[in-house]
């Protein structure tokens, strides 16, 4: 495969990814790692690139998830507030993560299955939110985001769906705002050691934008929560593999 054909590939991937993961409010990091094992990227490179892709699209999704009216602080700032420290923490942390790996793409096939059998509908109501289980949740999902690149939207959103705390909008709405914070503590704590990025960076950013921007407005105005639903299970599988076999 010659340099054109093998960089055209890899930025339609790219923005098929984003538009993908946007839509359902996450950041694509899972994706992004993914897609960089495949074209044989350096692995010094991948995490902060995967990271700083996270920040642009978690950004510009919360933004088109917000403007619908669909985020809700209440339901956010719990997680938040733990996870900040967390992914900090977590980004200093340098561990062997693939049986870290195994278990969250094994618990992620399980949201899957548990995530098709739940029927949304304007009547559904959610269920009051635990402070101090999403103060518990929020740490560990920070923690463990921050190990290994992740902006952790791909374990918040089965848990707030799971438990009944919110309906599929609001949920990618505090998913979009929770990754965005997560992904850029997570970098803090990359940037304290030093990073390396890809050449073509700037210009995966701008891909993976206009991925996340087109990817979102479907997500927060066009999709219904049903249809939203299906992606997120998509998105949960393809994370599950990525994280399971490469």
């Amino acid at each position: 495969m010659n340099f054109e054909v093998y960089s055209v590939l890899f930025f339609g991937l790219l923005f098929i990814v984003a538009f993908l993961y946007a839509s359902v409010g996450h950041g694509g990091a899972s994706g992004y790692l993914a897609l960089m094992a495949f074209f044989s990227f350096a692995p010094e490179v991948m995490r902060p690139t995967a990271l700083l892709l996270n920040i642009f699209v978690s950004f510009t999704a919360f933004i088109q998830y917000y403007r619908g009216n669909h985020f809700k602080w209440k339901l956010f700032w719990p997680f938040a507030i733990a996870s900040f420290p967390a992914a900090f923490l977590g980004g200093l942390i340098v561990i062997d993560v693939k049986l870290y790996k195994l278990i969250l793409g094994v618990l992620l096939l399980f949201c899957v299955i548990r995530l098709i059998g739940i029927k949304f509908n304007n009547n559904n109501k959610p269920k009051e939110q635990s402070l101090i289980l999403s103060l518990i949740i929020g740490a560990a999902i920070g923690l463990f985001s921050g190990m290994i690149g992740i902006g952790g939207g791909i374990i918040l959103s089965p848990v707030i769906l799971l438990l009944h705390w919110g309906n599929m909008k609001q949920t990618a709405a505090v998913s979009a705002l929770f990754i965005l914070v997560n992904s850029i503590s997570g970098m803090a704590g990359l940037l304290t050691k030093g990073i390396d990025v890809s050449n073509n960076m700037i210009v995966m950013i701008a891909i993976a934008f206009a991925g996340g921007l087109l990817g979102s407005y479907v997500g927060a105005i066009k999709a219904t929560n049903s249809f939203l639903k299906t992606l997120l299970a998509t998105v949960l599988l393809l994370a599950s593999y990525k994280l399971l076999f490469t």
